[in-house]
């Protein structure tokens, strides 16, 4: 069993160096230790579209290099897209254009998977099932169904294998980002086992359908009171790891500004009210859906707005979002030295080493939105030049706050569409002044004082049991101080391979020495097998050029790689 697992590693490490190389990314393989998966003599033809892939830059090489992976790669990417504090923006750019669209399953094995995880045939529950999916995707796909109650629903089934896949290409890419890390930061893409560790989890929730079915009850919890707002339900009993089973949501995309009209609905008043439920979720309720594409926020004929696929969900807590709000409050204000300081809080950690350089920077943000006009304002340029600030500074923010970035400039397009005059901004100001406001209330100050005091009594409380450690540790002998320098891993690899060579050379040296004396030596004719030297000598002169063989194989396939 480990050693199938480690050929089908092997087979697929292999596989994606191919492509790599295939892209022009041998500087990749050769400058890391991933050279040792492929053979010198192996290249494939850089061409694509009839075009030399030199003439393509290296991030749309990237985004190649992603497709030609397969479906898998393309679902990793598009989470990586959203997350601009790791990546460079040219790289993000190019992600954004993946389609994750992929050949439907063929229904035998959506029967086959519903038996297994719902525990009876496909006919027990529903009247009618459509083998024609509505969607297909890396992950699932969808159809549409009719319950035994009439009820119309969706069915999502997750595609088979899928799982494993994802989990062989998930150890993969753990693997590759050790071997290949110092040529990852010198591109650009920092934190990268950090970005594999949160794909994992990510990725770990979509997998399991029961997920997004908890996230869809908690919402219309939120607002099983709204009356402009109506989220599907999910069918708990219904839904397992790999099915689930949804209330079918009629209606028209938002941006179908034709129906709407058609309908009778203001486009304007329609545009409005989607921005302030979604403001709602960030600001009131601090979990929000976190991908609003025109296809998952659907106008029903009696102007209720409907939200749909809950797989990606972000969450702030009340610091943060007190945190993003002064951002935006700032900027009203023109003070570029509380948004500095409401972006540090805000980061979880970053390379600010010059505070004053970093409100130089902001305040060119905070003039050049300011002087703009409706017609000329773009919230998403704003949010691109923000993400700019944070990559160039290092700062690793909570990932909800990529999310609502992403979602917030959807939104913004969305609302242009249908909406001449739509500014986010003025809708995103009066949400962060009322949080500010809540802060200041005698309750929220109560609050943070007392939490700053026990964070104050935990210190001083510990401070003399950790003295007291240190000092016994120190009276027996047992103090102990760790020290780890930074950045010598290429170095000491580079003398571990220098010291195999010098012992190689050594042992042929002393081969070929103690081969050349046993010839001195006094044998019988028997024992002088060729041109009179004994068998022994013959031994020990053929293991030092076996092994010089080796040697010269290996300087030489160095070289070629440098």
């Amino acid at each position: 069993m480990f050693f199938n697992q480690t050929f089908k590693n092997i087979g697929r490490t292999r596989e994606i160096i191919g492509v790599l190389v295939k892209y022009g990314f041998e500087d990749a393989i050769t400058n890391t230790t991933l050279r040792n998966f492929i053979t010198e003599r192996k290249r494939l033809t850089w061409m694509r579209q009839n075009k030399p892939v030199f003439e393509y830059s290296r991030w749309e090489r990237i985004r190649m290099v992603v497709e030609e992976l397969g479906p898998t790669f393309v679902k990793l990417a598009q989470i990586l897209s959203n997350r601009p504090d790791m990546l460079p923006q040219p790289l993000i750019d190019q992600l954004e254009k993946l389609q994750d669209h992929v050949p439907p399953f063929p229904i035998e094995e959506v029967r086959a998977i519903i038996k297994k995880e719902l525990g009876k045939d496909l006919e027990h529950f529903f009247n009618d099932f459509n083998p024609v999916p509505l969607a297909s995707a890396s992950i699932g796909q969808v159809h549409k169904a009719q319950l035994k109650d009439g009820s119309e629903v969706v069915v999502k089934i997750q595609r088979p294998g899928v799982k494993d896949i994802i989990e062989l290409d998930l150890g993969i890419m753990k693997d590759v980002v050790n071997r290949t890390e110092r040529y990852l930061k010198k591109q650009g893409i920092i934190n990268a086992g950090d970005v594999v560790s949160a794909l994992e989890r990510s990725m770990g929730k979509e997998l399991d359908y029961r997920n997004e079915s908890r996230n869809i009850t908690r919402f219309r919890k939120l607002y099983g009171d709204y009356k402009n707002f109506y989220i599907p339900r999910s069918y708990k009993d219904l839904t397992s790891e790999k099915v689930m089973v949804i209330e079918f949501a009629s209606g028209c995309k938002i941006s179908d500004v034709r129906q709407l009209r058609a309908w009778g609905h203001d486009p304007r008043k329609v545009a409005e009210n989607g921005m302030d439920i979604y403001l709602t979720q960030i600001f009131e309720y601090g979990i929000f859906h976190a991908d609003p594409h025109p296809g998952n926020v659907l106008v029903r004929k009696d102007g209720v707005i409907c939200l749909i696929d809950f797989g990606m969900v972000g969450q702030l807590n009340q610091n943060d979002k007190i945190a993003f709000a002064n951002i935006f409050v700032a900027m009203a204000n023109r003070d570029p030295r509380s948004m500095a300081s409401s972006m540090k809080k805000l980061s979880i950690e970053d390379d600010i080493t010059d505070m004053r350089a970093f409100e130089y920077d902001l305040n060119e943000i905070i003039e050049d939105y300011a002087s703009l006009d409706i017609s000329e304002s773009s919230l998403a340029d704003m949010i691109a030049r923000l993400q700019k600030i944070m990559y160039d500074y290092q700062m690793r923010v909570p990932g909800g706050i990529f999310l609502i970035f992403r979602a917030m400039a959807i939104l913004e397009g969305i609302g242009k569409q249908i909406h001449p005059n739509f500014n986010t901004y003025d809708f995103v100001k009066p949400y962060g002044v009322k949080l500010i406001k809540q802060q200041l209330m005698p309750k929220n100050i109560y609050n943070e004082l007392s939490h700053r005091f026990n964070q104050f009594s935990a210190l001083f409380g510990s401070i003399p049991v950790e003295i007291k450690s240190i000092l016994q540790k120190t009276r027996k002998g047992k103090l102990h101080i760790e020290v780890e320098l930074q950045g010598y891993g290429y170095l000491l690899k580079k003398m571990d391979s220098i010291t195999n060579r010098i012992s190689i050379t050594l042992i042929i040296v002393a081969l070929i020495i103690g081969s050349s004396i046993v010839t001195t030596a006094d044998f019988s004719k028997e024992l002088r097998i060729w041109y009179g030297m004994p068998m022994i000598s013959v031994m020990g002169l053929s293991a030092a050029g076996f092994l010089f063989l080796i040697l010269a194989y290996s300087i030489i396939r160095r070289r070629k790689y440098k």
